[in-house]
């Protein structure tokens, strides 16, 4: 399996293995997906591409719980890392030869434009003003955001709280939805933390420097559960998070190669759910959502 980080985010990989080394006691392992052999493509397509050069690049993120997090052997694993590889398989593509791009959300439009990836499946929110830069299959994934505090906090019970206690920090990533989308629940704008990775929103909660954490409730109860009971969720979800897989933009043809691969895999979903975030306590094992039109 191949691992490459791109010169936009090498400097963030020690903060990725420090996140992993507070989970790597899960079973986490989940079944091969089914390789096509030698699989035929319309010429000129990305999948007759990808097939032909026998790998496919995938930008993930190395710090995600449950979705993409990098263990302590160097290899990510997590709920998008097994979607890419049942998408990897149809193409004839083994596990071991795809190769991984760390891809932290202020960066996923920029590798796609720039070719350094051919798919990005990194808790990827579909919304319109990345379609103006790329394009999405999907949604594979339905998340919705929410807050994570410590334990001990019972001055923050859910987003409206905040412009109650205008001294609180929130810490969310930069160029997330979430972001975006906590700015009116806010007394001051200089209330919100941006950092690369929630891995290190959560480092600055633990050690009080935020006193609240945003993105979507998945995610989150990812951390929570590596807390060892220092951090936990309040108040409702308050989004909608549908997550797509993003490619370069207009590419119709392999657009909808990915959704029919995961209509027709739906069985191999449900398994990397289950091996993967769905052993996070609080998770609930999804139904494959009904893909978009690809435009």
């Amino acid at each position: 399996m191949q691992f490459r980080r791109t010169a936009l985010v090498a400097a963030l990989s020690v903060v990725a293995l420090t996140a992993a080394a507070c989970g790597d006691d899960a079973d986490d392992s989940a079944a091969e997906p089914t390789v096509a052999e030698a699989p035929e493509f319309e010429a000129g397509t990305t999948m007759a591409e990808i097939a032909e050069a026998g790998t496919l690049r995938v930008g993930t993120k190395f710090d995600q719980p449950g979705f993409g997090l990098e263990n302590l052997e160097g290899e990510v694993e997590g709920f998008d890392v097994e979607v890419a590889k049942i998408i990897a398989g149809a193409l004839g593509i083994a596990p071991e030869d795809i190769e991984w791009v760390q891809t932290p959300s202020s960066v996923r439009e920029d590798v796609i434009e720039g070719d350094e990836v051919d798919m990005v499946v990194a808790t990827y929110t579909i919304n319109d003003k990345r379609k103006e830069r790329i394009s999405f299959a999907g949604p594979y994934y339905e998340a919705g955001q929410q807050i994570m505090v410590a334990s001990d906090n019972d001055e923050i019970d859910g987003p409206d709280s905040l412009k109650e206690n205008p001294d609180a920090k929130v810490c969310s990533v930069t160029g997330s939805t979430p972001a975006e989308q906590i700015k009116p629940y806010l007394a001051d704008p200089g209330q919100l933390v941006l950092f690369d990775e929630y891995s290190q929103c959560a480092d600055s909660l633990r050690n009080g420097q935020v006193d609240a954490v945003t993105t979507d409730n998945v995610i989150l109860l990812g951390f929570v559960s590596e807390s060892d009971g220092a951090f936990k969720l309040v108040g409702e979800q308050f989004t909608e998070e549908p997550y797509g897989i993003g490619i370069t933009k207009g590419d119709v043809a392999f657009c909808e190669f990915i959704n029919e691969t995961l209509q027709e895999n739906e069985d191999a979903y449900i398994e990397a759910w289950e091996s993967t975030a769905g052993e996070v306590e609080g998770t609930e094992t999804p139904e494959l959502p009904e893909p978009a039109p690809c435009a």
